[in-house]
C-alpha cells in the first residue's frame, strides 16, 4: 500500500504544478509593477485553469508514451497504475476542456486579442511536444518548446490579462516583460532537461533523441550549470539597463538553493539510479527563483518606492 502511494505521488507529480504557478505569478507581478493594481479573483482563476492544463499535459504524455511502448518499465505511469489507457485519455480530455474553457472565458472579456493568440500557441506547443503525429520531444525539441511556451508566450499572456483585468486598458510589452518571461522560460526548461539524466539509455533505446542523449551526462552537466547561471546574468543585465527594478536583486536569495541543486547534480549525474531526484531540486530552485523575481518586480509599487 505504501509503495503504491509513492507510485501515485510520482505519477501525479504534485511538485510539477509550480510550473503552472510561476508564469502566472511573474506575469501578475509585472502587471502590478506597471499599474499598481492587482485583481486577486482573476489571479486564482487563472491558476486553476493553468493547473488543469498541466494535468492534461501530464496524463496525455503518459498516454502517448504508452502508445509508443516507452513506458513499459515505468511503474509510476498513470496508464500502468490504472491499467486503462482509455480512462486516462478521457481524463486528460476533461482536464483540457476545463483548462482551455476557463482560459478563454477569462480572456474573452478583454479587448486584447494578443492574449488568446499567445495562450493558443502555448497550448498547441504543449500538444506537439509529445502528441502524434508530431512527437517533437523525440527529436530533442522538448526544451525549446518548453522555454517558449512557459516563458515568452504564457508569462506575457498572463501579464497582459492581469493588466487589462485590473485597469481596463491594453498593456505595452516592455523590456521588463521580455527579461522576466525569458528567465521563467529558461528555469522551466531546466526542469525538463533534468528529467532526462536518469533515463538516457531508455530514451536512446526508444529512439528519443533528448538533449542528454546527444550530449551525454558530463556535457549535460556543463550545459545545466551554464543555463542556471544565465538567468542571474539576465537579471543583472535587466537591472543594469534599467528595464528591471533594482529590487530584482532579490533573485540572489535563490542562490543557496542553486548551490544545493548543482552539488547534487555534480555528485550523481553519472549514476542513473541516484540522479533521478534531480528534477525535484530543479523544481525547488525554479520555484524560489520565480518567487523572488515576482517579489522583486512587485516591491517598488508594493512598498511605495520611487526607483
Amino acid at each position: 500500500m505504501e509503495q503504491r502511494k509513492r507510485l501515485w505521488f510520482a505519477a501525479v507529480k504534485p511538485p510539477m504544478y509550480t510550473v503552472a504557478l510561476i508564469p502566472v505569478l511573474v506575469g501578475s507581478a509585472l502587471a502590478f509593477s506597471m499599474s499598481g493594481h492587482f485583481t486577486a479573483s482573476h489571479f486564482w482563476k487563472v491558476i486553476f485553469a493553468s493547473i488543469n492544463i498541466i494535468a492534461w499535459l501530464n496524463v496525455s504524455n503518459d498516454v502517448f508514451d504508452h502508445d509508443k511502448d516507452t513506458d513499459k518499465g515505468k511503474a509510476e505511469s498513470v496508464v500502468n497504475l490504472t491499467g486503462s489507457r482509455t480512462k486516462c485519455f478521457v481524463a486528460s480530455l476533461v482536464f483540457f476542456v476545463i483548462g482551455v474553457g476557463m482560459f478563454f472565458q477569462l480572456t474573452s472579456a478583454a479587448a486584447d486579442d494578443r492574449i488568446v493568440k499567445l495562450l493558443s500557441t502555448a497550448i498547441a506547443m504543449g500538444y506537439i511536444y509529445q502528441g502524434p503525429p508530431f512527437r517533437l520531444s523525440y527529436k530533442g525539441l522538448g526544451e525549446p518548446l518548453c522555454f517558449v511556451a512557459f516563458g515568452p508566450l504564457s508569462t506575457t499572456a498572463f501579464y497582459l490579462a492581469q493588466y487589462y483585468c485590473s485597469v481596463g486598458r491594453l498593456a505595452a510589452v516592455t523590456p521588463a516583460v521580455g527579461f522576466a518571461a525569458v528567465a521563467v522560460g529558461i528555469t522551466t526548461a531546466i526542469i525538463l532537461f533534468c528529467s532526462h539524466f536518469h533515463q538516457i539509455e531508455g530514451d536512446r533505446a526508444a529512439g528519443k533523441i533528448s538533449p542528454l542523449v546527444r550530449l551525454g551526462p558530463t556535457q549535460g552537466l556543463q550545459v545545466l550549470r551554464a543555463a542556471c547561471f544565465s538567468v542571474y546574468g539576465l537579471a543583472a543585465l535587466g537591472i543594469g539597463l534599467g528595464a528591471l527594478p533594482p529590487t530584482c536583486v532579490l533573485v540572489l536569495l535563490s542562490l543557496p538553493m542553486l548551490k544545493v541543486f548543482l552539488k547534487f547534480a555534480q555528485e550523481t549525474h553519472l549514476v542513473p539510479a541516484q540522479v533521478w531526484p534531480l528534477k525535484r531540486y530543479a523544481i525547488k530552485w525554479h520555484t524560489l527563483f520565480g518567487l523572488t523575481l515576482a517579489l522583486g518586480l512587485a516591491a517598488p509599487n508594493w512598498l511605495g518606492l520611487s526607483l
